[in-house]
């Protein structure tokens, strides 16, 4: 009686099949991806969506025998010689039922199911997998028995297959052994003293050459042009503009005056550059210095003052100047003709608009050396501090956007009636200045918090009080606050007010959700680097990605143990690029993949003020003669960055195998996620090659 039935129900649900393809019934939608799992391991997915009151049978459709089963979710592959399946069709968790016409409990899947198959890969290079997946779908009154469906997919391997490392050679247990399918290699620790690592070559690593790159001084050069034409608006600087047509139309006829203007910008130009030589004073230095000076959490307190300060300046409470006396002196020597007189004309300029343009080259500055761009650089064949470098190609930007308008001045004395008075506009300017000094303020109270962990200005907390400043900002331009008794804004809400207070007011809504537990919106991914991490909150935030912090011993253990490659990571609690590449770079799909599979992370922070015990401290002889006192986690990591890789500045990248030979040239930030991760793939190529070599 029940082959019987179970015959003629397979019948019935056939017949009604073959009148549903007739129709087109298509219940089922399919979608495909591979991921790539690990050197030589891939998984396939097949993701079906479902119409509702339609069921998709499980690759095992009963946990029982059934006479006349309706058909399961298979796939099958094509046969190629970069991959091979591995393992059966695995289906996500489906439902059972008991069917009275089958009489049996089937396996289904209702609205979505998920299928995956994996693959061993057998080649390095990328490669497409070809296969197709046959189903049957039913509803309560018929089903469907549609063509297999064909799909697709490229895959790009990690690198060459550890798999077939260790089935092509004849392995020699004196130097590696096998661990769970991984080759582990005995490593020569000789190779590596405290900080100076002989097997490290920077200039011949094994693969993944790369040509030099430069260190951005010519946007450090445009930072400083925009900082000069900001410093044109202020208040200070315009006084000087009818004193310099004054005394320029004096004596000027013929070319002389044009020549005279000419050699008056040149020198507004030349004394900014002068200014910035002191800071290259410290090229001869302690590298590690730079670092100290840009982490250390008193001197980032210093900078906290210091811009709160110049916002109360800028707020209208009193002006930042010179001495009297110096000003007065250097205003009468320009009344001396000649050469000299114009020499100190362009300085009376700096010297009098000093009260404006000291917050603006302050904060150039500052960021300059907040930013952790501790190396050197070559120009002219002279061997310079970057930060230093930086600072002088911002002011040069500085003195040109300053000197050539007030060049232009003093050659056409006549663009002096085409300029817009000063008046309200210029209140509201300074004020505006006042605000973000503010939030830049706060930004260097963030890093002194960091560094020294304290727990205090928390992520939730800086976004606070940065909305706090962006609301009384807005509240200024719309004419209800005042940052001082009678300081209201004078101009009408119109033209580029308006736009600017419109601008302030989205920037403020947006920033809203960083006091929240709000993973979409409050990463603020745009504003990367400002805020503290992610991570350093009042919420529970988990890191997404595993990393092993400041323990390099732990992380050449695991790299024995698993065969894969280190990713060390030399950054800064303070450090802003670090946290942009964090925040934007790593976690792209691709990226994130391979540093989660492919790598052991260690993060080495270059500012962690931590005290080692007493039993670790010691005194370090560096490479050119220098001895240096490593007492703290700090100093331990940033001698490692400037013995071994000569380099001081963060983010720092290296890929490095067990016994630290170099797998490809270091890495610094780099925002494009294809060179990042092109950079990433090429050093696990080269590190299974490294490892072919070393188990032969």
């Amino acid at each position: 009686m029940f082959r019987i039935k179970s015959f003629i129900t397979t019948i019935v649900f056939l017949s009604i099949g073959l009148c549903g393809i007739a129709q087109m019934v298509d219940p089922v939608k399919w979608a495909f991806e591979v991921k790539v799992i690990n050197l030589d391991e891939a998984q396939i997915e097949a993701k079906a969506t479902i119409e509702p009151k339609w069921h998709l049978y499980a690759t095992k459709v009963s946990n029982a025998p059934v006479e006349f089963p309706p058909i399961a979710t298979t796939m099958k592959l094509k046969r190629s010689d970069a991959y091979k399946a591995a393992g059966r069709l695995v289906g996500s968790p489906y439902i059972s039922h008991f069917d009275p016409m089958y009489e049996a409990e089937l396996n289904y899947y209702e609205n979505t199911a998920t299928f995956t198959k994996k693959i061993q890969i057998l080649s390095g290079q990328p490669f497409v997998v070809k296969g197709e997946i046959s189903y049957q779908a039913c509803d309560d009154e018929k089903c469907t028995f549609p063509a297999p469906v064909p799909f697709e997919l490229k895959v790009v391997p990690l690198g060459e297959p550890t798999k077939a490392v260790a089935d092509s050679v004849e392995l020699d247990s004196t130097d590696l052994t096998l661990d769970t399918g991984s080759v582990v290699l005995a490593v020569d620790t000789t190779k590596r003293d405290a900080f100076k690592w002989s097997s490290v070559d920077l200039a011949n690593p094994l693969g993944c050459r790369k040509e030099e790159q430069d260190f951005s001084l010519w946007a450090i050069f445009v930072f400083g042009l925009i900082g000069g034409l900001l410093a044109l608006l202020t208040p200070c600087v315009f006084p000087m503009i009818p004193l310099t047509v004054s005394f320029f139309t004096k004596g000027s006829e013929g070319g002389k005056g044009k020549q005279q203007a000419v050699l008056y910008g040149f020198f507004i130009l030349l004394i900014y550059f002068l200014l910035s030589l002191p800071f290259h004073l410290s090229k001869n230095i302690d590298p590690g210095v730079l670092n100290q000076v840009a982490t250390n959490p008193w001197i980032n307190m210093g900078f906290f003052i210091v811009f709160v300060v110049f916002a109360i300046s800028f707020f209208g409470y009193f002006e930042i100047t010179l001495p009297s006396g110096l000003a007065n002196k250097v205003d009468k020597a320009s009344n001396v003709g000649g050469l000299i007189g114009i020499f100190f004309m362009a300085l009376t300029l700096a010297i009098v608009s000093f009260s404006c343009t000291g917050p603006i080259l302050g904060t150039v500055i500052g960021s300059i050396y907040s930013d952790q761009g501790q190396a050197l650089v070559n120009i002219l064949g002279m061997e310079l501090s970057l930060p230093a470098t930086k600072v002088t190609a911002a002011m040069t930007g500085f003195g040109i956007s300053l000197g050539l308008p007030f060049g232009l001045f003093a050659a056409f004395p006549s663009l002096l009636k085409k300029l817009p008075k000063s008046g309200g506009w210029m209140q509201d300017f300074k004020v505006s200045l006042g605000f973000l000094e503010l939030m830049f303020a706060i930004k260097f109270l963030s890093n002194a918090d960091l560094v020294s962990q304290w727990h205090v200005l928390l992520r939730e907390v800086f976004f606070a009080l940065w909305i706090v400043l962006g609301l009384l900002w807005l509240a200024y331009m719309l004419k209800r606050f005042a940052p001082k008794k009678g300081y209201y804004s004078t101009t009408p809400l119109k033209g580029i007010k308006l736009f600017f207070t419109i601008a302030i007011a989205a920037f403020t809504i947006r920033i809203i959700p960083g006091v929240l537990d709000n993973e979409h919106w409050g990463k603020m991914k745009f504003l990367s680097g400002f805020p503290p991490p992610w991570t350093y909150s009042i919420y529970d935030h988990k890191s997404e990605f595993n990393v092993i912090v400041n323990d390099l011993d732990k992380a050449f253990q695991l790299s024995r143990e698993t065969g894969k490659p280190i990713f060390v990571d030399f950054t800064g609690h303070a450090c802003v690029n670090c946290r942009k590449m964090e925040e934007n770079v790593w976690p792209d799909p691709q990226i994130k993949h391979l540093l989660d599979t492919a790598f052991i992370m260690v993060s080495l922070y270059v500012d962690e003020a931590t005290e080692l015990p007493a039993g670790e401290q010691f005194q370090y002889m560096t490479s050119d003669g220098r001895t240096k006192d490593i007492t703290t986690i700090g100093s331990k990591w940033t001698t490692l960055q400037t013995e071994t890789f000569n380099n001081n500045s963060q983010p720092m990248y290296a890929i490095l195998s067990a016994d630290t030979t170099m797998m490809s040239p270091i890495e610094d930030y780099e925002p494009d996620v294809d060179l990042y991760e092109e950079w990433l793939r090429c050093s696990l190529n080269t590190h299974a090659a490294w490892k072919r070599g070393q188990a032969k």
